[in-house]
C-alpha cells in the first residue's frame, strides 16, 4: 500500500473557503468593537464636561450667586485649549447646552470627525444629565 505525504488540492481549497467564511463574518463584528472603544474617549471626555457643569453650578450654589448660564461657554467651566484632544476626538468635536440651571439640565454633543482616527459609527453621540447617552445616526 502506498502512504501519502501531502494534502489533496481538494483539502486545500476546503481549508481556505473556511477560512474566508470565518474572515467574512468575523472582520464586521471587530470593525463595530473597535468604534465602540474609540467612541469610549469620546464618552471619558463627555462625563469630564458634565463633570465640570455640576461643578460650576455647585460652585456658584455655595457663593450664593444663583447661576442662570455658564460663562463663556467651555473656558467658564475650566478647560484649556486642548483639553479635549485625544487620539480619536478634538476640541471641536464637543459642545454642551444648559438648558435649566434648577433643577440642572444639560445636553453634551460629541460628534466624530476631527480625531486622527476617528470612529465611523454612529456619528454623534448625546449625553443628558441623566447619564443616558443617545446615538445620533
Amino acid at each position: 500500500m502506498h502512504r501519502r505525504n501531502a494534502f489533496t488540492l481538494i483539502e486545500l481549497m476546503v481549508v481556505v473557503l473556511i477560512v474566508g467564511i470565518l474572515g467574512a463574518t468575523v472582520i464586521p463584528i471587530i470593525r463595530g468593537r473597535t468604534d465602540a472603544a474609540k467612541w469610549s474617549e469620546g464618552k471619558g471626555m463627555m462625563g469630564s464636561i458634565a463633570t465640570a457643569i455640576r461643578a460650576y453650578r455647585a460652585e456658584k450654589d455655595a457663593s450664593g450667586k444663583k447661576p442662570t448660564y455658564i460663562e463663556a461657554g467651555e473656558r467658564g467651566l475650566g478647560f484649556a485649549a486642548g483639553d479635549l484632544t485625544g487620539r480619536y476626538f478634538a476640541d471641536d468635536d464637543f459642545s454642551f447646552k444648559v438648558e435649566d440651571m434648577d433643577p440642572l439640565r444639560y445636553v453634551i454633543t460629541c460628534k466624530a470627525g476631527h480625531g486622527s482616527d476617528p470612529p465611523s459609527k454612529p456619528k454623534e453621540y448625546k449625553l443628558s444629565e441623566a447619564g443616558l447617552f443617545t446615538p445620533k445616526y
